[in-house]
């Protein structure tokens, strides 16, 4: 079997066609590889290697990178005037993004924060105010869990228009797991002593915008909720909140408040700015909705995805799935324009409140046609397509979008962004 790649990290196969399924008798999937040459005879010789180091830098021949962004439709931007920074989807692998690609939203940019001199204060609704340093939060017990991060606004660029010059990276780019590690929300409550009849959470960072929210404390958010200072097996980078943030499993990410500095427990929320003048939805009707926190089921193909190009023939779809509500439990794909659906293969475990990785087999015939993903969780959740999400929420809103993410694809092999 002959195969040749053809740009993107698609193949084409140059031999028998049948001949591509040589392991599906054992995995189901069809093989198509990559081939630079008939032999090892032209393939770089051996030969001495470069020398150990501090740390391990990407391959000179990988190009990832974050893009900066200010509003919907405004690219490129300046990264001095950048509210955001989105992650490479349509590069990755696996479901873990790297720290460093990791999204970014910052409100008034990163403080530079020495861990030394940091401190939470726990206060309100408690038995004993108290004060932690680091040290005394780095020796409390410890958990980790796999799960994503999303910013409400991913998906912003497709409320009302299409532009049809986007990668997935402008579209989706604000999400990204990690595994995170830090101190059990519930073990803090407990040393403080919150009064039972403390139903929110006062939330407050260290940030020049003093970004604060009210948190309700569900049975949900008492389990799951942590105070994090570890990120894929290193402390938090700045931008993510060094030295300490909350993590908050599914739910939106500007609750997940970053360079944590201040937790105070009451019995009502505490009317912030940020949830009364910004992080709110405004319905078709003008009200505007308001504590609207989980991150609802969502999918999007990464690969074939805007601004990407084909060839007739095997083709691999691939792309991210993920629940607020717990985990993925089934993923299907569309190949013409949702008239008809298929499953899509999940690979790899499942985990509740993170990103699963999907991937199913097509053989494109050349025709114009558009391919679309939709996912379900375990709370039977469906993800929408756009023009019931739409019906239900109007246009005039900003954040939460989840509709099902189109990609048009033309004679040509010219992958764009549309809606359905």
């Amino acid at each position: 079997m002959r195969l040749t790649f053809t740009g993107r990290g698609r193949a084409r196969d140059g031999g028998d066609p049948s001949r591509r399924r040589i392991l599906a008798g054992a995995a189901g999937v069809a093989v198509a590889g990559p081939a630079a040459a008939d032999t090892l005879a032209d393939v770089p010789p051996r030969g001495p290697g470069a020398p150990l180091s501090s740390t391990s830098e990407r391959s000179e021949y990988v190009h990832l990178s974050r893009i900066p962004e200010s509003t919907p439709g405004r690219r490129p931007v300046d990264p001095s005037e950048a509210i955001n920074s989105k992650a490479p989807l349509d590069r990755l692998v696996g479901t873990i993004t790297p720290a460093d690609l990791h999204y970014e939203r910052s409100h008034a940019g990163v403080p530079d924060i020495d861990p030394a001199r940091h401190r939470l204060l726990v206060h309100g609704m408690v038995k004993r105010d108290l004060v932690f340093t680091m040290e005394d939060i780095r020796a409390m017990p410890a958990t980790s869990r796999v799960a994503f991060l999303e910013c409400t606004g991913n998906g912003w660029e497709n409320w009302k228009q299409a532009p049809p010059d986007v990668t997935v990276q402008n579209t989706h780019g604000l999400v990204s797991t990690n595994e995170w590690t830090g101190v059990p929300l519930r073990f803090l409550i407990d040393l403080v002593g919150a009064d039972p009849g403390s139903t929110w959470m006062l939330a407050e960072g260290g940030d020049g915008s003093a970004v604060a929210r009210s948190i309700p404390l569900t049975d949900e958010i008492i389990a799951e909720g942590m105070l994090a200072y570890g990120q894929n097996g290193e402390p938090l980078r700045p931008a993510h909140g060094f030295p300490l943030r909350l993590f908050l499993p599914g739910f939106e990410g500007n609750l997940n408040i970053k360079w944590l500095r201040r937790l105070k427990f009451g019995d009502r929320p505490f009317m912030t700015r940020w949830e009364t003048a910004r992080y709110t939805q405004l319905q078709a009707n003008g009200a505007a909705r308001q504590f609207q926190l989980r991150q609802e089921v969502n999918s999007v193909i990464t690969s074939p995805s805007g601004m990407m190009q084909i060839r007739p023939g095997f083709n691999r779809l691939t792309g991210l799935a993920w629940s607020g509500f717990g985990r993925i439990t089934r993923v299907e794909v569309s190949t013409d324009g949702a008239r008809t659906w298929r499953d899509a293969a999940i690979a790899g475990p499942a985990l509740p409140k993170a990103q699963a990785r999907f991937q199913a087999d097509w053989a494109w015939d050349g025709s114009p046609t558009k391919i679309v993903s939709r996912a379900t969780d375990e709370a039977g959740n469906l993800q929408p397509d756009r023009a019931s999400f739409i019906a239900r929420t109007g246009t005039n809103a900003l954040f939460h979008y989840n509709a099902q993410q189109t990609w048009a694809i033309d004679a040509g092999g010219n992958v764009r962004n549309v809606l359905a």
